[in-house]
């Protein structure tokens, strides 16, 4: 999508990145601030199946998650004027990342490892960190997510260092600065 047609029509932002980049804290401030409705892929996959993610898992294994998450996905792509967060692997399937590039633009919110695992340092609910050597997964994660993420991303942003607040605040300007070139 091209970036300078991204605040004057009802394109939708999506945020894609790792698990603890904050896709959530400051998808939801921001889209309250560019006056967007927010829809978290996890949070609406649980309201619609009455489980929780790691209950799919559990249940459907991460392939039936995946199915899951791609199907909502190009729902909420058909929709418009959303900031959606989605999930740290939505890009792993390749359907994903083309409907992406095509239909949204695409926000790569990055964190460090060492960052994941401050902030995600008593986190019992994502089913790919329950393992005793979480700083491994994550790595392993990074080493074939952070190539996709780059793929589809149309603007990458740090979250490291930034309260979702100033996250926020800097997202907007880097926004309008798009829309003006």
């Amino acid at each position: 999508m091209h970036p300078a047609i991204l605040l004057h029509t009802s394109a939708n932002l999506v945020f894609i990145g790792p698990t603890g980049a904050g896709k959530t804290s400051i998808g939801k401030r921001l889209a309250g601030a560019l006056g967007r409705r927010f829809v978290d892929t996890d949070r609406e996959l649980e309201q619609r199946t009455g489980a929780s993610i790691a209950q799919i898992f559990d249940c459907e294994g991460e392939a039936g998650f995946r199915r899951r998450e791609s199907q909502l996905l190009a729902e909420l792509l058909a929709a418009q004027n959303l900031l959606i967060a989605t999930g740290g692997g939505v890009v792993l399937a390749a359907e994903n990342r083309a409907a992406l590039a095509r239909q949204a633009f695409v926000i790569h919110l990055h964190v460090s490892v060492a960052g994941q695992l401050r902030r995600l340092a008593r986190c019992r609910q994502r089913p790919l960190l329950q393992r005793p050597d979480r700083e491994q997964a994550l790595m392993q994660m990074a080493a074939i997510r952070n190539p996709l993420y780059a793929q589809v991303a149309d603007l990458h942003f740090d979250t490291e260092g930034h309260s979702p607040d100033e996250a926020v605040h800097l997202l907007q300007l880097l926004l309008q600065h798009r829309e003006l070139t």
